[in-house]
């Protein structure tokens, strides 16, 4: 392990710093230098250890023996785990099954099971022929009977016996009352009503439209027609009082005082005010010795406009050019 070398110019650092330092530089070169040196030498002896001793002793000593072991333990376990029950079945159970147990099972077989089977099985056909099967027909009879008796044969027979000949006799009653009854009352409403309308109700609405609605129909336009004209006259004759009492004193009064007094009050602001501006200006020229400039807006009011000022505002005492001029 390399000591860190100590670096040049280690102005920055402070004293603390070098009294860490140094003690750690001390133990690092006491303990941990020796340490590693050591551990490097115990590495390069197993290293050294492994490829010269321990590579050729496991490749011509330790695996020859192991293979010898194992095939050993190999032979050992068949011999005491498969040798045996193969020897015990093919030596004993084999032939004990083929001269023994085989033809006992195959003369049981013929002449025991198969005549017992075949005799359990002609008694069950034949059970099932004469007794199970007459038996379920029986009992299935007996539910059939007992449904059909319970839930059909019931609403058939009030059907049959009760609902199906009174609705045959309604329908007979409702036929006969409705041939001998209902078209006769029918046919001589219909006639009633067309005679009705044609001698009754056709005459008089056409004699209440032609002498009632149609009369009453222009007495109505009429009527309107003159309402209309009665109201445009009252109309006129409204205008022409409010013109009289109200409209014609205030035009009279807008055009022979308030106009007059208009044109009196807007001369003279016209005059107020260009006082005003050459009193502005006199002051500008005392205080600065310049004549005073008036804004653009000002200027066109009172030199070329004909919205503020007019050809009958007065002139002003000291002229443009004079002004320039002082």
């Amino acid at each position: 392990m390399e000591l860190e070398k100590p670096r040049d110019g280690g102005s920055g650092e402070g004293c603390l710093v070098g009294v860490v330092r140094v003690p750690v530089k001390i133990v690092a070169l006491i303990v941990v230098l020796p340490v590693r040196v050591v551990w490097d030498l115990l590495v390069a002896f197993g290293q050294a250890v492994q490829r010269h001793v321990l590579g050729p002793f496991s490749v011509y000593v330790l695996q020859p023996v192991l293979r010898g072991i194992g095939w050993v333990l190999t032979v050992l376990l068949k011999l005491v785990f498969v040798w045996p029950w193969v020897g015990l079945g093919r030596y004993v159970l084999r032939p004990v099954y083929e001269h023994l147990v085989a033809p006992v099972g195959r003369a049981l077989y013929a002449y025991l099971l198969r005549p017992l089977g075949e005799a359990l099985s002609w008694i069950g056909r034949g059970g099932m022929r004469y007794l199970l099967a007459p038996l379920a027909k029986g009992v299935m009879w007996l539910v059939w009977a007992l449904c059909m008796t319970l839930f059909v044969w019931p609403w058939v027979g009030l059907w049959r016996y009760v609902l199906a000949p009174v609705g045959r006799g309604l329908a007979w009653v409702a036929s006969v009352f409705h041939r001998y009854v209902l078209t006769p009352v029918g046919q001589g409403l219909a006639v009633l009503g067309s005679a009705v309308y044609r001698y009754l109700l056709r005459p008089v609405g056409v004699g209440a439209y032609a002498y009632v609605l149609v009369p009453l129909g222009q007495a109505l336009v009429w009527a309107w027609h003159v309402a209309g004209r009665i109201v445009r006259a009252v109309w006129r004759g409204v205008r022409l009082v409010g013109w009289v009492l109200v409209g014609r004193p205030v035009s009279q009064v807008y055009r022979h005082v308030l106009k007059p007094v208009g044109h009196v009050v807007r001369e003279v602001w016209r005059t107020v005010r260009a006082t005003v501006r050459e009193v502005r200006a006199d002051v500008r020229k005392v205080l600065f010795g310049v004549p005073g400039r008036e804004p653009a807006r000002s200027r066109a009011r009172t030199l070329g406009s004909t919205t503020a000022a007019g050809t009958n505002a007065p002139a002003p005492e000291i002229s443009l050019q004079e002004q320039q001029q002082g």
